[in-house]
């Protein structure tokens, strides 16, 4: 282990030639322990790893960060963009003790290792899981205004490869680091001018410099294998000893592609090609180091590894509820005036002082119904423009540093769009309230493209998210106050129309003051014993009056409202099943939606009864929802139809 950082904080402008001595030795030693890494492993990534090795060790020489406390609140913070450069990483990390650097050398890409082949979350070290190009500065962002929000004094690095600099994400990221004047965050460029197909100028021309440049960060182009020139710089970003003190700054570190062995560097070749076991050695020897290949290979056949291991978790706020808001059919709202609402007196009950809950949008205020938090909360709403694949991660990120996030936009924007971005939110652990509006057919005259229909079948393809559909406003309500005070990832979607209320037989809500939403529990809105209709968001209205119809012919069916799509009520679809024909409805794709979320379940209970699925078969035009409705055999008629024909057989 080598005693890093020189100068925490810093604290030096420069540094001795002991220093750069010693950082020379270490990059050699990293240089190689990658390289070990990616040969027994068979698979890796060696030349940018070797390219990125110097800026790493340049930014914790003085960065405070420490192995014995890495999650400390007033660390910097360190990501990684470029997570394929992760033999690099670990070996850096390794070297500083975060964990025993044999390990990784030895299990490095293996199957139950934390050495995965990008950077993960698990390594000590390791601030976010990376790898989908061009996201580590959304995720920058988020620590670097998080820090800021909390008044911590401290500095965001985030590292990037040059080829990742085409991802549009990036952009997006850049004008939201100046707009929100994140003079805490230092972006480092390994710009070593080759990528996976060659060189970056052919591939995709771009001027770096001046990108960042035009939209007001500083730049500072250096030498990235000068140890001496890397560091001054990164400690006059450190500082804000530069031209906009106010502004975010890039560092555009010039570097080589397999920098130090001869017969690798500048090869776009072994960007992702590892190196076999004689240029191992070879590369050994270059480096000026004792490792006996043959040795780690021997050492590799006969080691365990080591599956049992800590995962991370993140802390949560506790958050503080008041009284919820109970409304009634007269005062004919929408779902999301209701999740406005509820925002509000969210905020009013936790941030009086330092802010606990934060809401953001892309250019969708009044639409999503942020309007009265942002009016009466400006300084903790961020309106990030129509930039939703930053949003998305950069909200993503923010979960995580002990703040409730809530984001919104548009069910297209917020699913369908960035579904990658929120892939990863889930794998990082993060705590995100994404609350989507309009969608469904329920948009109506927006017409298909803003018709989203498919978010239940995509999102129950993650691990780590709870997917909530309201009812009505008072549901809604009790929802958005439920998931502002759990740990994990939420989705909640809701449409754009007006949502009747749903109410008890005696008249009351149903939802009212008494109740509490519990993800993963159903709701008996009606109990019967001849059949049952299970819906989903506003087509609970729906089977409810198929329901009353259905009542008045003498036929007793049960309306169950599936609130929660995951966690799934399992028992509550057994008991279900155990009472007849079953009729499932939803404002969705009928294939990947509820109606599919239930055979599942009949079918693993080896429940076999009369079963239909109701939803939407095709894409439509504008419309009302109603007449969508229509189209689409959604309504009470066709669902009373429909279940008098299974009791006929």
């Amino acid at each position: 282990m080598s005693q890093l950082p020189f100068y925490r904080g810093f604290s030096n402008s420069t540094l001795s030639e002991k220093d750069i001595e010693h950082l020379e030795m270490l990059r050699r030693r990293c240089s190689g322990n990658a390289i070990l890494a990616s040969t027994l492993a068979a698979s890796g990534h060696p030349g940018g790893s070797l390219s990125t090795i110097p800026l790493l060790l340049s930014i914790y020489a003085g960065s405070d960060v420490t192995p014995e406390n890495p999650w400390k609140k007033e660390r910097d913070r360190v990501i990684l963009s470029h997570g394929h450069v992760s033999p690099g990483t670990y070996s850096v990390l390794g070297e500083m003790g975060f964990f025993p650097l044999e390990d990784m050398i030895l299990e490095f890409r293996e199957a139950g290792s934390r050495y995965a082949g990008h950077v993960e979350l698990d390594v000590p070290g390791v601030e976010w899981s990376t790898g989908n190009l061009g996201q580590g500065l959304s995720a920058g962002t988020a620590s670097a205004l998080a820090c800021q929000l909390s008044g911590i004094p401290n500095r965001t690095f985030v590292l990037m490869g040059d080829g990742e600099q085409q991802k549009g994400q990036i952009s997006e990221a850049r004008r939201f680091a100046v707009k929100y004047g994140l003079n805490n965050l230092i972006a480092i460029v390994d710009y070593n001018h080759l990528q996976i197909g060659g060189k970056i100028e052919q591939i995709m021309p771009q001027n770096i410099a001046q990108g960042y440049s035009a939209d007001g960060w500083n730049v500072l182009e250096v030498d990235g294998k000068n140890f001496s020139a890397l560091y001054e710089a990164i400690a006059k970003a450190y500082h804000n000893k530069v031209e906009n003190p106010k502004a975010p700054t890039l560092i555009l570190a010039q570097t080589t592609m397999g920098y130090g062995v001869s017969f690798i560097e500048n090869n776009h070749e072994y960007h992702g090609k590892p190196l076999s076991k004689d240029q191992a050695k070879k590369a050994m020897q270059e480096l000026s180091l004792s490792e006996n290949v043959d040795e780690w290979i021997a050492r590799k056949e006969k080691h365990t590894i080591k599956t049992n291991f800590p995962h991370i978790k993140h802390t949560y706020p506790s958050v503080e509820l008041s009284e919820p808001r109970l409304y009634l059919d007269k005062d004919k709202l929408d779902n999301r005036t209701a999740y406005g609402n509820a925002l509000l007196d969210l905020a009013k009950a936790n941030n009086q002082g330092k802010p606990k809950v934060l809401a953001c949008t892309c250019d969708l205020t009044i639409s999503v119904k942020m309007d009265s938090f942002a009016k009466s909360f400006p300084q903790h709403f961020l309106e990030c423009g129509i930039q939703e694949h930053h949003s998305s991660t950069m909200a993503g990120r923010l979960s995580i540093e002990d703040f409730v996030v809530f984001f919104s936009t548009f069910g297209v924007f917020g699913v369908a769009e960035t579904y990658n971005q929120m892939r990863l939110n889930t794998y990082n652990r993060s705590n995100l309230k994404l609350v989507c509006t309009h969608i469904g057919l329920n948009v109506g005259e927006d017409g298909p493209t803003h018709q989203s229909i498919d978010y239940i079948g995509l999102f129950t393809s993650l691990f780590q998210l709870r997917i909530s559909l309201p009812a009505d406003p008072n549901q809604t309500d009790r929802i958005i106050r439920k998931v502002a005070t759990l740990p994990g990832n939420d989705f909640v979607g809701m449409g754009r129309a007006r949502s009747p209320i749903i109410l008890k037989e005696t008249g009351e809500p149903f939802f009212g003051a008494d109740y509490e939403y519990t993800p993963g529990k159903a709701d008996w809105i009606r109990r019967g014993k001849q059949g049952t209709f299970i819906a989903t968001g506003p087509m609970v209205w729906v089977a409810l009056q198929a329901h009353e119809q259905l009542k008045k012919e003498g036929i007793d069916v049960a309306v169950l409202n599936m609130a929660s799509l995951s966690p799934l009520d399992s028992q509550a679809i057994q008991e279900a099943g155990n009472n007849g024909p079953i009729i499932t409805v939803e404002d969705h794709h009928i294939q990947t939606g509820l109606g599919s979320l239930v055979a599942n379940v009949l079918i693993g209970n080896r429940q076999s009864v009369p079963f239909e699925k109701m939803g939407v078969t095709h894409y439509h035009t504008s419309g009302t929802p109603e007449k969508l409705y229509a189209k689409q055999g959604l309504t009470a008629d066709n669902l009373a139809f429909k279940m008098k024909g299974f009791l006929k057989q």
